[in-house]
C-alpha cells in the first residue's frame, strides 16, 4: 500500500504558486521607485514597463537594495508616453515575469503640484488590475487643466479649475464638444485669476449625449486642452469620483444630467433622456 503523503507534503503540494511583488513609492516630481522580492539569484536583473496594445518598453537596471530586494528607479526625466505600462522582471536573457502589486506608497501624489517651470505635466500611478497584476497608467499632457472642484447645481455645474504649462488669454474660454458629433459644441466663458479659472456648465443647452470639455487658453481660434484630474494618487476615478445627477426639462424633453470623470480621468458630462 502505498503510504499516504505526510502533512508536510500536503502543505508543499498544496502551497500556491505566487508572482514576484514590487512595493511602490511614488515622489511629488513624478518620479516612481519598485523594490522587488528576489528570489535569491544573482544574475543580472531587469525592470521592464511595457506599454499595453504597443510594442514600446522600457528597461529599468534591478540593483541590490536592503532586505534582500532588488530596486529599480524610474525618473520623471524618463518620459513614458501616455497609456497603461504592465510591469515584469526579466532575470537575464529570461522570459520576462509578471509582476504582483505589494505596498503603493502615493502619498506625495495627494494634491500634487507640478513645477513652475514650463513643459509638460506627467503622471504616473501603480495600480492593480482586476487579475492582481501591477500596471502604472501614464499621462503627458502639455498644457493641462486639473480639475479641481465640481458643485452641482439645479440646472447646472460649476468647475473650479487650473492650468498649467501656458496662460490664459482675455478671451479664453471652455468648449463642451459632443462626443459622438464633434461639431456641436457649447461654448461657455470662464472667470480667470492667474492660472485658476471657473466655469458654469448650463445643462439646459447640451442635447443628451456624451458631452467632453476642453480648455480654449488662447480663445475659439486657438489650441484645445481636455479638462482631466490627474494629479492625485487614484488612477481610476470613474467609479470613485460619483457626482450626483439632476433632473430637468429642456427643449429635449426630461433628461438627466450630470458629471464624471472617464476611464482616462477626463472631465465629461452625461445627459440622458428619461424614458
Amino acid at each position: 500500500m502505498t503510504p499516504a503523503p505526510s502533512a508536510a507534503n500536503q502543505h508543499v503540494h498544496e502551497a500556491p504558486v505566487t508572482a514576484p511583488r514590487a512595493d511602490c513609492v511614488a515622489d511629488s516630481a513624478g518620479g516612481l521607485t519598485f523594490d522587488v522580492t528576489d528570489r535569491g539569484g544573482s544574475a543580472p536583473a531587469h525592470l521592464l514597463l511595457r506599454r499595453r496594445d504597443s510594442e514600446q518598453e522600457v528597461r529599468l537596471p534591478l540593483s541590490p537594495a536592503a532586505d534582500g530586494r532588488l530596486r529599480a528607479a524610474l525618473p520623471s526625466s524618463v518620459e513614458l508616453p501616455e497609456g497603461r505600462w504592465d510591469v515584469y522582471v526579466q532575470v537575464s536573457d529570461g522570459e520576462p515575469c509578471r509582476l504582483a502589486p505589494g505596498v503603493n506608497d502615493l502619498r506625495a501624489l495627494v494634491d500634487r503640484v507640478p513645477g513652475a517651470a514650463p513643459g509638460h505635466v506627467a503622471a504616473r500611478i501603480p495600480y492593480a488590475t482586476k487579475y492582481g497584476n501591477l500596471t502604472v497608467r501614464s499621462w503627458l499632457r502639455d498644457p493641462h487643466a486639473e480639475a479641481g472642484e465640481l458643485l452641482v447645481g439645479k440646472d447646472e455645474l460649476s468647475v473650479r479649475a487650473r492650468v498649467y504649462g501656458t496662460r490664459l488669454a482675455p478671451d479664453a474660454c471652455v468648449e463642451l464638444v459632443a462626443r459622438k458629433a464633434p461639431a456641436a459644441v457649447v461654448r461657455a466663458g470662464l472667470t480667470a485669476d492667474r492660472s485658476e479659472f471657473r466655469f458654469t456648465v448650463p445643462y439646459p443647452a447640451l442635447r443628451p449625449g456624451l458631452w467632453d470639455l476642453w480648455l480654449r487658453p488662447d480663445g475659439e481660434t486657438g489650441p484645445r486642452v481636455r479638462i482631466a484630474r490627474l494629479l492625485d494618487d487614484i488612477a481610476d476615478k470613474k467609479p470613485i469620483f460619483i457626482y450626483p445627477k439632476v433632473t430637468l426639462e429642456t427643449e429635449y424633453g426630461r433628461v438627466t444630467a450630470g458629471p464624471y470623470y472617464t476611464g482616462d480621468n477626463d472631465l465629461a458630462v452625461k445627459v440622458a433622456v428619461v424614458e
